[in-house]
Parts: C-alpha cells; structure tokens; sequence
C-alpha cells in the first residue's frame, strides 16, 4: 500500500452545527448562551444570538467559540423573553463572519431569525434559480436559500410561507426560527439531524441539538421534534403542525457513534448506552487475546468501556489528549517526528509496556493519524496493538450535514482491509459489521431507522451532480472573495 499523501495529521468528520432556542425566559440570551456552550463540540468556528423583546430583534455573531465570542456586556444587549442561537462547524477554507449564524433578515413577512443545522443537498440549484430571478445573497450558506424561498412565497401568514419555502428543498435540517412573537422549531421529514423539546420549571419552552444543553440550564428533556414536525411556539403554548410529505426515517447513525456527547440523549436513546453496545458487540465479533483495552480520547472512551467489559480484558488509559490545541501551533526549527499527531495525543508507557494492547476508535477516515498513532504505542513498549473500530469501514461522503473527506480521501474506500491492516502496521484490525452496528442501534427498545450512507453508499435521498458538503457548495465563491 502506498504511503498516504500529505493531511491533517487528525481527520475526524466534523459536524455542521449546533442549535438552542428558548421561549418565555427573561433570560432568554444568557439561557441560549449557556446551551451554545454545551453545544460547543458541535462547532468551533462562529458563534451567535438572536433575541427579541416582541418589539424588535437583537443580533450579535463573531468568529470562535462561545466564551469568546460573548461577555456579559454583549449579553445584556440580547433583551427579551425569547432567543435562539447557533455554532456553526470549523472548516478547512474559507472564513467569514457574514457566514455566522443565526440569519437575521426583515421581509414582508415581518423580521425573523434562522439558525440552521444540516445541508440542503439541492441548495446549489435553488440559488442559482433564485439569483436569475434578482435575489441578492448575502452569504455562501445553503441556509440563506430558505431565508429567499420564504421572501419570494405567495403566503401570506409566516407559517404557511416557512412550510412552503421547505417543501421546496431537499437534504438535512433542524431549524429554529424567531420572530417578533413566536418560535418555531422545524426538523426535515427524514429526520436526519437531532432536535430535542423541554421545559423549564418556570415555563420556558426549550430546543436544543442535544439534551446535554438542557442539563446546564435546568431543563426537563420531553421529546424529540419528530421527523417533518414544525412545531410553534406562542403566548398560547406550543403547537404542532406536519405540513411535509411522510418519507422514510433516515436518522443519522453518526450522531451515536461519534458526534453527539455521551451524556446526551439522541433519537429517544441515551448515546453512552448505544456506545457502550457498540463496544460490546465489537468485542463479540472482533475478540482477540490481550493484555489491556485503550481508548483514542474522548469519542471512542465509552465504547472501549463496552469492549473492556465484554472482553474481560481490563480497560486501561493508555492515550492521554490535549484538549488546549489551537487551529494553529509552531513547531521547533528541527522537525519532530510525527509532530502534528504527538502535540495532541501522548502515550502513557508505564500503562502499555510489554502489554498486547487493543486499541478502540470511533472511526478511520485517511488513516494518517491511526498509523502515528499505533507506531508511538510501539515506541512505548507495546508488544501488540489491534485496532478495533467501533463503526463500519466509512467508504463514502456524507452530503447531509456532516464534513466527510471525498471517497478517494477515504482509505476504506480504496483499500481492502488486509491493506489498510498493513499500511497501518497493526497486528490486527477489526471493523464493526453493518449488520451489528445497526442492533446496537436498537439496543434499547427502539424501531428507529438510521441513514447508513457513509458506510453503505445508499442514500435516502437523490443526489444532485452539483452538490457537494456545506463547506463546498459556494467554493468558488469564497474563493474569489479572499
């Protein structure tokens, strides 16, 4: 197998964004904030708040994380009993700050507010339908097209404009949208991406990408907006609409595997309990002889958890992970070996010398990181390593809100097993099967159907040629704006 080309020395698939909304807080925009926080994993690079006080809408947006991006001063401008809020994902390219979410437009519907999770898949092909007919867009965000479908809509009332703007597009959304007066909350008919409803003891109705953002602000978990749901939110209550085509469920099974937080609750299932299965049955399908389980932190510690238990074999923390990592670092004048994968991760070699380790991880993408890795646990004295991967071998792209590399960057894409097991010089390497990874799924009770593309190549919906991840769609764009 020949030696991989030059790439980030950690390729992890990103996901696109988080969301978090409230209705009925007079501290609304601090509630919001504190749910983006723990939302923060979902994305890194933009952060905003869109609040309202029913008089008008406050909006501020900038580029990083959280905690950077708002101070309490800035807060304290964010007036109202209702706001929504967005993180939107880290890429590779181009940056801009117009690019931050939520999107605040006025419009003969009245003013109102959009933040986004996912990717419309036909989203090139309704902007540029759009702009013939005069549309001026002011971001390269699949996200605005909705934002000019509504706009350009015959109805009148804001609901029936925001249903059929969405009637019109095809892929991935949770959406939360503000008005003067109400919140909606909008998942597409496939479900593909999370959306969870609560309620605060104070009345508040709440919306968020994971539970996890309910528990830091003292929100009971209720349910989840259920897939083609839009649900509204007033001074009369919620209510519950289904104005889109039923189509088959198609949850993304990534949110399990990888991206979701372990203490959250995603798809009526908590995501420690579905790892930890998962853990399980690779331990069942894929054992081996050894001394000590360890985990490539922190997404894959639950399932190792699993396998270590179901194994026998003790679990061991044997990978220890910066979590103080820029996008950026310098590295010394004379080159480190493996610089890029050593300034993250670190092995303990007290805890592998002369062991026979198993070595779990959620996923292998390029594979570059997986084999630095597995040569720094052979420096530490690790007589054996055999990587166990708690997911199938990821073979395609992901065009529904997850940055997946293309399929010749995918090295199970392009590679026999036997070959990614030798390029990567383990003494073994185990894949999870489809077949399992799926009852893992199901393991606590539930019927729900997953969207397996990235590992399948089936994709619930039709491709347009065009298309491409968020990040990709208006290239070309971006690049002539740099």
């Amino acid at each position: 197998m020949p030696e991989a080309p030059p790439a980030p020395e950690r390729y992890y698939p990103r996901e696109e964004c988080g969301i978090y909304g409230i209705w009925g807080s007079p501290q609304a925009s601090h509630y919001v904030y504190l749910g983006l926080y723990s939302l923060q994993h979902r994305g890194q690079e933009s952060a905003g708040i869109v609040s309202t006080d029913r008089e008008r809408l406050y909006r501020y947006a900038g580029m990083g994380q959280v905690a950077r991006v708002f101070s309490a001063d800035k807060l304290s401008h964010l007036v109202g009993e209702m706001a929504i809020g967005h993180n939107r994902y880290s890429t590779h390219g181009a940056s801009f700050l117009r690019n931050a979410q939520p999107i605040r437009v006025d419009s003969h519907l009245g003013p109102f507010a959009l933040a986004h999770n996912g990717n419309l898949v036909n989203a090139h092909e309704l902007r540029s339908r759009l702009e013939k007919k005069g549309s001026i867009f002011q971001t390269t965000a699949d996200s605005e097209v909705i934002v000019h479908l509504m706009a350009r809509s015959g109805k009148k009332k804001f609901v029936e404009a925001l249903a059929d703007a969405l009637r019109q597009v095809e892929g991935a959304y949770s959406l939360l949208i503000l008005t003067r007066n109400e919140l909606y909350a909008v998942r597409d008919p496939n479900g593909f991406r999370p959306l969870a409803m609560g309620q605060r003891a104070d009345g508040a109705i709440v919306f968020a990408s994971e539970t996890c953002a309910f528990d830091i602000t003292d929100t009971t978990y209720e349910r989840d907006v259920k897939p083609g749901e839009l649900v509204m939110v007033d001074h009369k209550g919620p209510v519950s609409f289904f104005p889109f085509r039923r189509t088959k469920e198609s949850l993304c099974i990534f949110e399990h595997i990888y991206f979701s937080r372990p203490d959250s609750r995603i798809f009526e299932q908590p995501v420690y309990d579905v790892r930890k299965s998962l853990g399980r049955m690779l331990a069942r399908e894929h054992p081996v002889p050894a001394d000590a389980v360890v985990a490539v932190p922190d997404s894959s510690t639950v399932a190792a958890l699993g396998y270590a238990e179901e194994s026998g074999i003790p679990y061991t923390i044997g990978l220890i992970r910066s979590h103080y990592i820029g996008r950026t670092f310098i590295e010394p004048e004379q080159r480190i070996r493996d610089f890029g994968a050593r300034i993250k991760y670190n092995v303990i070699a007290s805890a592998v010398a002369g062991k026979r380790v198993v070595l779990v991880d959620d996923s292998i993408m390029r594979g570059t990181t997986a084999r630095k890795l597995i040569k720094m646990f052979r420096r530490a004295g690790a007589t054996e390593v055999h990587m166990r991967i708690s997911a199938p071998p990821t073979k395609f792209p992901c065009y529904y809100g997850i940055d997946i590399p293309t399929r010749n960057e995918l090295v199970a894409a392009t590679h026999t097993r036997e070959e990614i097991e030798k390029w990567l010089r383990v003494d073994s390497l185990g894949y999870m099967s489809l077949e399992f990874a799926h009852q893992a799924m199901q393991m606590g009770g539930t019927t729900h159907r997953y969207c397996d593309a990235c590992f399948s190549g089936k994709y619930p919906l039709s491709l347009i040629p065009t298309a491409g991840n968020q990040k990709d769609l208006f290239t070309e764009l971006e690049e002539q704006e740099e």
